[in-house]
């Protein structure tokens, strides 16, 4: 059976933990800051887990 490739956007776009913990960034954050209070900002740089039916997509999108 040939090896089966992972989805490389999803690579970029998730990290695993140690722990096998999917995380993601938060959405919104690239550009226009001017216009977002101080506390939204630094929210948005701290990541969010991925749980649910969308975690098991993700695993197995990568092989994991």
């Amino acid at each position: 059976m040939p090896k089966m490739k992972i989805s490389k956007t999803v690579r970029d776009r998730f990290k695993v933990t140690a722990n096998g913990k999917i995380l993601r960034r938060k959405p919104g954050q690239r550009h226009l800051k001017a216009s977002k209070r101080a506390t939204s900002v630094r929210r948005g740089k701290e990541p969010i887990q991925v749980t649910g039916p969308l975690e098991k997509k993700i695993k197995s999108l990568l092989g994991i």
